[in-house]
């Protein structure tokens, strides 16, 4: 009962708060396995609710997945065991409530759990998946725009890293500043930014969402090549990044706007930033980058949902 759950090196887990997220666990848990069931309009209304609460708050703590993937990819190494872990149950519980209040909705529209479509038998039989397609031009458009949120940000710190000053911040100043950061130090010595790396990852995912070797492992997957593409592959870490980043984007624009307005104090500078102009700056930059990207990986993953979606062979067959 008193034991504490390290997140952070100077955060952790109350018992208290533990014991909240173990009830809440088996509150979905139990709610998800009652949407097998006949249920009254009551019973509806508490297994929706019970649902949606706990989705909403395992989402939550999910968020962080994105920095986790984001430290592993530039072996900046991570600060908590403990806290990756119960990150990951909580990616992983809210993924598994969300597929079955995805099912249990398909069922009260008279739908098959399992695909969605309206046939006779369901729930049963072989899915029947797709071409490989590529997402509309429509898509594709909205996505570069909001992709290109990444330059001012990213070009900034390629600047640094090389060696440039820019935005009145020093490439002394920027190297000071991530001189502890492990890997990501030796990245900056070879003139790359380990936070523009993890970046780049992203956007090879949004493309990745949006034509056919997305959907098709290309030939220089060797041994994947011709395959398959498995659908929820791109899809969780494309709504679990995408719903974290833009979330992220959006908090850093609403900061800087409310400062800009004289609402809140302006930012105090913290070196290499010596003014807090500058820092302002950088702030929004960020928000552009995160939230361009956030909301283009939602964009694309969108189109890669309704583009993959699948059908039971009872269904294709009575189309």
């Amino acid at each position: 009962m008193g034991t504490s759950v390290p997140v952070k090196p100077h955060e952790t887990y109350a018992p208290a708060a533990q014991l909240a997220l173990a009830a809440l666990a088996v509150l979905g848990g139990t709610a998800a396995r009652a949407t097998t069931r006949p249920l009254g309009k009551p019973g509806h209304a508490m297994v929706s609710a019970a649902l949606a609460v706990a989705i909403l708050v395992f989402v939550l703590g999910a968020l962080g997945v994105t920095m986790i993937v984001v430290t592993l990819v530039t072996l900046s190494g991570i600060e908590s065991a403990t806290g990756v872990v119960h990150t990951l149950l909580n990616a992983a519980g809210a993924a598994l409530l969300l597929m079955a209040a995805v099912a249990y909705r398909r069922r009260r529209r008279d739908g098959c759990p399992q695909c969605g479509h309206p046939h006779a038998t369901a729930g049963s039989g072989t899915l029947v998946h797709p071409g490989a397609s590529t997402a509309s031009a429509q898509t594709q458009v909205t996505a570069y725009v909001l992709m290109c949120g990444l330059l001012p940000w990213a070009g900034l710190k390629t600047i640094w890293t090389l060696g440039g000053d820019a935005l009145g911040v020093t490439a002394e100043g920027w190297r000071k500043l991530n001189e502890d950061a492990g890997a990501a130090k030796a990245l900056a010595s070879a003139g790359l930014d380990a936070s523009v790396m993890a970046a780049l990852l992203g956007v090879f995912l949004l493309t990745g969402l949006m034509y056919r070797w997305g959907m098709v492992f290309p030939r220089w997957t060797l041994f994947l090549s011709g395959r398959r593409v498995p659908r929820l592959l791109p899809l969780v870490p494309a709504w679990l990044t995408g719903g974290a980043l833009s979330l992220y984007g959006v908090v850093l624009n609403v900061m800087v706007l409310l400062s800009a307005t004289g609402v809140t104090s302006p930012f105090e500078p913290k070196p290499p930033f010596h003014t807090s102009a500058s820092l302002t700056w950088m702030v929004w930059f960020g928000g552009l980058a995160f939230g361009g990207l956030g909301f283009a990986l939602i964009v694309a993953a969108r189109s890669y949902a309704a583009r993959t979606r699948y059908r039971c062979a009872g269904a294709q067959a009575a189309a």
